[in-house]
């Protein structure tokens, strides 16, 4: 291993032990700024980042190398701004933020958009499935309740007035539960055509190679 593969380990090793931005007096002292640039390109962090750090190393009298960390940064907008990393932020759900060159920048944003459809659409099916187990939940539950009511109304313990709150209750809970039905039934075929266009979509960007 060469002297400078093995800093760029040292560094890259130092940033996921520090966080973003936080750096110790010796990380500020010792730090490769090209290296860091780099690293923070290659993740996609704005030029923002750089203000982090250099409040960061103001604390310990240390300032950044401006001109190697952007001459870094740059290389690794390169490295970031590749079409299939732009597909795998959009399908993340992750915000771009327009950090890529201009050279770069189109084919980069068709496919972050292509990702996020596929985000938006996978979202849209997880939704239906997580509304359909909130109703059939609710539908045991008020089937529970409905069967309590039931062993109520029958017990001698129960007064008749009891019985007619009982009664109201009863026919409240019975239409509840015609909603969640009709509800639930509402929600599995929105479902599915949310996995139809799910699939739809998944055949087509298959080609994409993404």
């Amino acid at each position: 291993m060469n002297s400078r593969l093995a800093g760029i380990i040292s560094i890259a090793a130092l940033l996921a032990l520090s966080g973003c931005a936080s750096m110790s007096a010796d990380e500020c002292a010792m730090s490769d700024w090209h290296t860091i640039g780099y690293e923070d390109g290659a993740m996609g962090y704005t030029a923002d980042q750089l203000g982090n750090r250099r409040k960061a190393c103001a604390k310990h009298g240390v300032a950044p190398d401006f001109e190697a960390y952007k001459a870094g940064r740059s290389e690794g907008l390169r490295q970031y701004c590749q079409p299939s990393r732009g597909f795998n932020v959009g399908a993340s759900g992750a915000r771009y933020n327009g950090v890529c060159p201009g050279d770069m920048e189109p084919d980069f944003v068709d496919a972050y958009n292509s990702g996020h459809k596929l985000y938006n659409l996978r979202s849209s099916v997880n939704s239906a499935n997580y509304q359909i187990n909130a109703r059939k939940a609710e539908l045991e539950k008020t089937e529970d309740r409905i069967r309590q009511v039931e062993a109520d109304l029958i017990s001698s313990e129960t007064s008749a007035q009891d019985r007619v709150l009982l009664l109201v209750d009863l026919k409240d809970l019975a239409e509840r539960t015609g909603e969640l039905d009709a509800e639930i039934v509402e929600l599995v075929e929105e479902r599915a055509v949310h996995e139809l266009q799910l699939a739809q979509y998944e055949a087509m960007i298959a080609d994409a190679n993404y």
